[in-house]
């Protein structure tokens, strides 16, 4: 047996269920985020540690130039990574977000936006994870994100992260 097999095989399995139920998050994100819980956005997929979002079109979300406007796909990411990481810890609302960095990559036709958001990184106080943005229908990125959340105290929660699974205490 390799060391890596020995790594491994003791590593543990990650849950089976995200913290938070695909109804629970967007009942959240529609009352607890009321402005871009008016977008519309849906979760079309929730794991732990990650969720891809839907953004509808709107006619509101066209900028000059035929584009999707930033701060709609900004929105759209800050509250993918606020799901990816509530997967993982339960409801704690008061994870807010502590730094965000867009890059756009090209101009996004007015269609659906797609965000597909993963934690990196999960520890007592912070979660890093990043954020990949599409065009409805087009599989290259339209933006790339990365965004720190600040975590508040809370109970403590088993979480799992790159498949590896760690107790984090308050």
């Amino acid at each position: 047996m390799t060391a890596v097999d020995s790594a491994q095989s003791a590593a543990p399995t990650p849950p089976a269920a995200p913290a938070m139920t695909r109804e629970e998050l967007e009942e959240l994100i529609r009352e607890g985020v009321p402005l871009v819980g008016s977008f519309g956005i849906v979760v079309e997929s929730l794991g732990a540690g990650t969720i891809r979002l839907r953004l509808p079109y709107k006619d509101d979300f066209v900028r000059p130039g035929g584009t999707v406007t930033g701060p709609a796909m900004f929105g759209l990411a800050d509250v993918a990574l606020y799901g990816a990481v509530l997967s993982l810890i339960g409801r704690v609302e008061l994870a807010v977000t502590t730094s965000m960095t867009i890059n756009f990559l090209r101009r996004p036709p007015p269609v659906a936006i797609i965000a597909e958001a993963r934690v990196l990184k999960l520890g007592k106080r912070l979660a890093y994870g990043e954020i990949l943005l599409f065009s409805e229908g087009d599989p290259e990125p339209v933006a790339h994100v990365t965004g720190t959340y600040s975590i508040p105290p809370h109970d403590p929660v088993s979480v799992a992260v790159s498949h590896y699974r760690m107790d984090v205490a308050s």
